[in-house]
Formats: C-alpha cells, sequence, structure tokens
C-alpha cells in the first residue's frame, strides 16, 4: 500500500507517518523509485503500537524508540525480549532503601514470593521494576497504618498469576516474537486500564449484592 492508503486505513495523517519514519518509530518502506513507497501489513500493525503508545500511553518519542528497540531485538530471548521492551516503559521512582517501612516491605514481598514459590520473580528482584513497584505499595500501606503482608496479599497474587497466563496464552497466538512482543507492549499500556476498570466494577457489584443500595 502507498502512504495514502497506510493513513486511511490508520487514521494517522500522513504527516505524522512521516514524523514517525524520521524518528525511527516505523521501518521504512520499499522504494518503488526515488518519491514513493510501499508499505504492507507490518507497518500498520507497527503504526498502531506507536499510536497507542503515544496518545494512549502517553509515553514521549524516546521512550517508544527505546521500546520498540528491544522489541526488534532479535539477539534476544522471548523472556528477556518481553521483560526488557515492558521495563522500558514509566516506572515508579525507585524506593528510598534507608526507609523503615521500605525495608520492612523488602521482607514482606519475600515472604510472599517464597510462599507462592514464584522462584524466577524471587530471582529477578534486583533488577525488576515491578518488584520495586509492589515494595513500593506495601510501604505505602505500612507507613499508612495497614498491615497488607505476605498473607494477605497472596490471594491476589494468584488471581494475578491466572490473569498472567491468559495474557500469555493470548500471546502466544501471535506468530512472530516481534508480534509477541509487540502484543506484550500493547497489554500493558491498554490491557491494564481494563483490568483495574473490571476490578472497580467487580466491587462495585460485590458491594451491591451484600449491602443493597440503600
Amino acid at each position: 500500500m502507498r502512504l495514502a492508503e497506510l493513513s486511511r486505513r490508520s487514521g494517522v495523517s500522513t504527516a505524522t507517518i512521516k514524523y514517525y519514519l524520521r524518528e525511527g518509530l516505523l521501518p521504512a518502506g520499499r522504494q518503488v523509485n526515488t518519491t514513493t513507497a510501499e508499505y504492507d501489513e507490518e507497518h500498520l500493525r507497527r503504526l498502531r503500537l506507536v499510536r497507542a503508545m503515544i496518545q494512549v500511553g502517553r509515553l514521549p518519542v524516546a521512550t517508544v524508540r527505546e521500546v520498540l528497540g528491544h522489541v526488534d531485538d532479535d539477539s534476544l530471548g522471548r523472556t528477556i525480549r518481553l521483560g526488557a521492551a515492558l521495563w522500558a516503559l514509566p516506572q515508579v521512582p525507585e524506593p528510598d532503601e534507608d526507609d523503615e517501612y521500605v525495608q520492612a516491605a523488602h521482607r514482606e514481598v519475600g515472604e510472599l514470593l517464597q510462599a507462592l514459590g514464584w522462584t524466577n520473580a524471587k530471582a529477578l528482584t534486583t533488577i525488576s521494576p515491578a518488584y520495586r513497584s509492589l515494595v513500593v505499595g506495601v510501604a505505602a500501606f505500612r507507613r499508612l497504618g495497614y498491615d497488607w503482608g505476605a498473607e494477605l496479599l497472596a490471594p491476589y497474587a494468584r488471581l494475578m498469576h491466572q490473569a498472567a497466563v491468559l495474557d500469555l496464552d493470548f500471546v502466544e497466538t501471535h506468530p512472530s516474537e516481534a508480534e509477541k512482543a509487540e502484543t506484550a507492549v500493547l497489554g500493558a499500556i491498554l490491557n491494564e486500564p481494563v483490568l483495574r476498570a473490571l476490578h472497580r466494577l467487580a466491587q462495585e457489584e460485590e458491594s451491591a449484592r451484600r449491602y443493597g443500595f440503600e
């Protein structure tokens, strides 16, 4: 397809597509002549991903470029490729390791991972942004006087593991490694708000069942 058709099918203006091409967010098309290039379904898929990252995820172009660099890195195994792409997304600030609540949260999260048997997750604790986010969250609860320890967190963690199984089952329906990584990134940007909304709707439903509307 030519640039005009790519624009029409994606809903992205030709000027924006040219900008993405200049910034390296979109692979160059196949040159037909000095002024014309052709694009394919891969360009359309990548364009939709870039648009979601910038418009929905509010990511700066530099971050999008970094994420896509990991997505396209054929030298990485699947786990590292997915992890590197997701870790390049914006994360919570680093926890203050001198804070007593953070130190307690580290212990609680360590006990949680041990109880769940998540040995792979435990091995990544020094580098995983998700681990740091969990520590920050648990520390915040403890600072406010709520003892959200391993025992209370474990049922939630098991539910999240079921969600992760569904996530990766869906990722594996895509043929290429790049598409799998793209789908994981898109899920992190689009699926997490959906899951958060479902959680809140479920809370509303359960509250109404238990207490009614009075």
